[in-house]
């Protein structure tokens, strides 16, 4: 079936160039492609998987191929490992990623058997590389590669090589491959040659000098400045679960059996450890460091969710390592009203991949406290408090930039 993408137009963009856009190809009114759409069925499902920087292009061609397969979904992000749907997709038999490297096999070679998923990663070759590199799930999928018949028409945008073609063209290259009809794809390229006639024209047609956008925005702080300001209300909260193997039949999220909280601020701590409702994984006691007698004595999971309900204030923070401890109550029925992200602060701060939450103290400097709480989880929210209060420290200091066009 077909996902509808419910991305909305980047109004910065909107409010700086003053022109509407259409709120199907995200494209401005004067330009907009959607009249050449050819919507084309195919038997192989689609998933698109765009990274950010890419959704920030004009002339990006994932969503106009998206648009053209009623059989296909599209995502924007770089990490997926917590995405629950993306990790069903690649957990699935018969999906591939379409990506050259060792050991890709060539589409006609899977006529007989074709893929049941194709994830396609859109994005430049730095970027995409960069996409596979950091989920696992993804590098482990069997590739798709493959020559194109032809050079590609992406003519407003240069390309590394001449065997590089734009998302789109790669796309009706692999279906055409597949299923031995390239006439039945290329039908999509009409929107795509249409887009790129049209910007070439503009570009024939421009009397005045080029037009470039100056970078006026001031800089911004490597953290922001409500890590130090709004440093009573951040409360830094741990979850783990009860996760099965995938094929047990308990796949998912996973069952929230502790959950661990520390007001930074005051010092005010919650633990609960939670009697699980499904058998108890075998891996489970021994990641959490916590015996299974004690998960298997704990709350049920309503007592424990209203105790910290009870713990929580209306203008409290909850801050995790990641976004795994929100789903997880999000999965139990508890939506937190306002929550951070500590790992992308520390991204921004570190200007890459921090690593786990230990290392991210370590970098700052902060000596984690003696752990309150049992097992894993306690080593881990001692070493997020820490962190938060290292990230205070170095909040609402400006980053340098350098103005460019």
């Amino acid at each position: 079936m077909s996902t509808p993408s419910t991305e909305r137009p980047d109004s910065t963009a909107a409010e700086e160039t003053f022109r509407t856009l259409c709120l199907r190809c995200l494209r401005p009114e004067s330009v907009c492609y959607c009249g050449q759409l050819n919507q084309v069925q195919t038997g192989t499902h689609v998933v698109f998987l765009q990274h950010p920087r890419e959704r920030r292009v004009p002339v990006s061609t994932a969503r106009m191929a998206h648009l053209s397969l009623p059989n296909s979904e599209l995502h924007h992000g770089v990490e997926f490992e917590h995405d629950a749907r993306i990790r069903a997709l690649a957990a699935e038999p018969g999906t591939y990623v379409l990506f050259p490297g060792e050991g890709a096999v060539e589409p006609a070679a899977l006529r007989d058997n074709p893929p049941r998923n194709v994830i396609v990663v859109d994005g430049t070759w730095s970027l995409a590389r960069k996409v596979i590199k950091v989920n696992p799930a993804l590098r482990a999928l069997p590739r798709i590669g493959f020559v194109p018949r032809k050079p590609g028409n992406y003519r407003i945008r240069k390309e590394p090589a001449a065997h590089c073609v734009s998302t789109i063209e790669s796309v009706c290259e692999l279906l055409g491959a597949l299923e031995d009809d390239h006439d039945k794809f290329d039908r999509m390229l009409s929107a795509f040659d249409f887009m790129v006639e049209t910007q070439l024209g503009f570009v024939a047609n421009r009397s005045g000098p080029v037009r470039y956008r100056v970078n006026k925005a001031p800089p911004k702080p490597r953290v922001p400045a409500e890590y130090r300001e709004q440093a009573h209300r951040l409360v830094a909260l741990y979850a783990e679960a009860n996760a099965h193997p995938r094929g047990t039949g308990f796949d998912g999220v996973g069952e929230l059996v502790q959950l661990v909280a520390e007001r930074v601020h005051s010092g005010e701590r919650f633990e609960a450890l939670i009697r699980p409702r499904r058998p108890l994984a075998e891996s489970t006691p021994f990641h959490l460091s916590v015996p299974a007698e004690r998960l298997l004595e704990g709350q049920p999971v309503e007592e424990a969710l209203a105790a910290f309900r009870a713990f929580l204030r209306p203008d409290d923070i909850a801050c995790a390592w990641g976004s795994f401890p929100f789903d997880l109550l999000r999965h139990e029925g508890l939506q937190l009203p306002d929550v951070r992200d500590v790992r992308l602060a520390a991204m921004r701060l570190f200007r890459g991949r921090p690593g786990a939450v230990e290392d991210a103290a370590g970098k700052l400097g902060v000596t984690p406290a003696a752990p309150f709480a049992h097992g894993r989880a306690g080593k881990r929210l001692s070493a997020l408090s820490a962190t938060l209060n290292g990230l205070a420290a170095v909040a609402g200091e400006l980053s340098p930039r350098t103005p460019r066009p």
